[in-house]
Formats: C-alpha cells, structure tokens, sequence
C-alpha cells in the first residue's frame, strides 16, 4: 500500500488498471498524420496522447548554429495546457527544455547527420493528454515521425518507461503509480544492438530492482519496436494503394 492508502498492486499481482507487473499499457501509433509536415506521427499509449512533426533538413538558422560537418536536430517538447488535469502554465519550463536535450541527444545517436552538414532538422513534439511516461511516447512518436519524412537513421529508437511502485517492479507507470510510488525509470534502445541511449531514474531502487526494471524495459522496448514499424508499414502499404 502507498503512503496515501492505494493499493497499486493486489493479492494477486493485478494493478489498479488491471495489468500485470510485465504488461504495458496498449498502444497506437500512426504515421503521416500532418500533410505540411515533412514526416509525422501520433501515439497513443494508455491516456497518453502524442504528436510528433519533423522539418527537414533544411538550412540551420541561427547561421552560427550551423555545424559543417553534420546536421544538427533541434527538438522542442511541449505539454499543451489542457493535457493535464490541473492546466499547465502554457510556455516553456525548465522540465520541457531538459526533456528536449535528452530527445535531441537520443536521435543523434541513430540520424545518419553528417549526411547534412550546415542543416538542421527540426522535431517538434506535442503532448495533448498526458498520464506519465510522456517523454518515453514522445520520443517514440518522433522516431517514428523522423522515419516517415524519409531521413537516413541506422534504426528507430523505441522508449518506454519501468519503476517501483507498492514495493513492486512495474513496467509502463501509470499515473497514480508515477505519482504514488517509490521510483521510474524512462529509458530507449537501439533495438538492433540493445545500446540504451536514453536512461534516466527517478527515486530509489535496490540494484536487483533496478537490474530487473531495466530488464523488463528492454524487452517492452522490442515489443515498442514493432508496432512503430507496423506503423509505418501501413503509411507505405496506404500511399501504394493510391
């Protein structure tokens, strides 16, 4: 039971959205969603409602942010308002700019930039409805998006987050267990080499707990892996069709 009385977990290991310990929210994904961007994506994951949009590569302004040995990838994540119960002040906050570096710094790891000295490529990532793990389903979104606007990448990065909630191991928190519980850890791979380029945590764990939280997470990221490629299999079966 949780400090404020819930019990996150039950006699039987179900949770209060009842899941197991292993099983991640469901998940929707659907690319080329916008027609005046270059590439596009949206995702559901449980109550998270995602949009992701990529321009480029074009020319990188300001010119003295130019790198003339590769592209540069500016990425702006931004929480709506209304995406939250009690109304996030609009702007941009510290959290916000934090969580754009590590999704920009994610990409760079799979974006073949020095394909497009002196660009940029710009991602812009929206949250409608948010209910944790939002800049795991940003990220995800934005791999996506960057792959459906055509843009060399050695693989898509997948992201999901695990943590410890009642004293148990839980992949993909929801929003009471993110709340409630003891720990989270958001965290992506490259799915064909399993290098994490994005790990992050949150609270306390004890090495075994965190071993098996990332674990699971690994594993879910696989899964993560092929609905986004289901995805854009479906973008490409569509436009065939026209």
């Amino acid at each position: 039971m949780s400090e404020n009385g819930i019990t996150m977990v039950d006699e039987n290991g179900m949770r209060l959205d009842g899941r197991t310990a292993e099983e991640h929210r469901p998940i929707k994904i659907e690319a080329g969603v916008l027609k005046n961007a270059d590439g596009s994506a949206y995702l559901e994951i449980g109550k998270n409602k995602v949009l992701a949009a990529v321009y480029g590569p074009r020319e990188c302004h300001p010119r003295h942010m130019q790198n003339p040995t590769r592209a540069i990838i500016q990425c702006k994540y931004n929480m709506q308002a209304y995406s939250v119960g009690d109304r996030k002040r609009p702007g941009t906050d510290r959290r916000s700019t934090e969580i754009s570096k590590i999704i920009s710094e994610a990409l760079e790891n799979v974006v073949l930039t020095e394909l497009y000295p002196r660009a940029s490529i710009d991602v812009y990532i929206e949250i409608l409805q948010a209910n944790a793990g939002t800049r795991c389903a940003g990220l995800t979104a934005a791999s996506v998006a960057l792959a459906d606007a055509g843009i060399p990448m050695r693989d898509i990065i997948p992201a999901i987050a695990s943590g410890k909630a009642d004293g148990h191991v839980l992949l993909d928190l929801n929003k009471e267990e993110d709340n409630f519980g003891e720990a989270d850890v958001p965290m992506a791979i490259v799915p064909g080499t399993d290098e994490i380029v994005l790990l992050q945590m949150d609270g306390h764990m004890t090495r075994e707990e965190f071993d098996r939280a990332i674990e699971m997470g690994v594993a879910a990221c696989h899964e993560v892996s092929d609905i986004q490629k289901d995805a854009l299999r479906r973008r490409y079966s569509a436009e065939g069709c026209e």
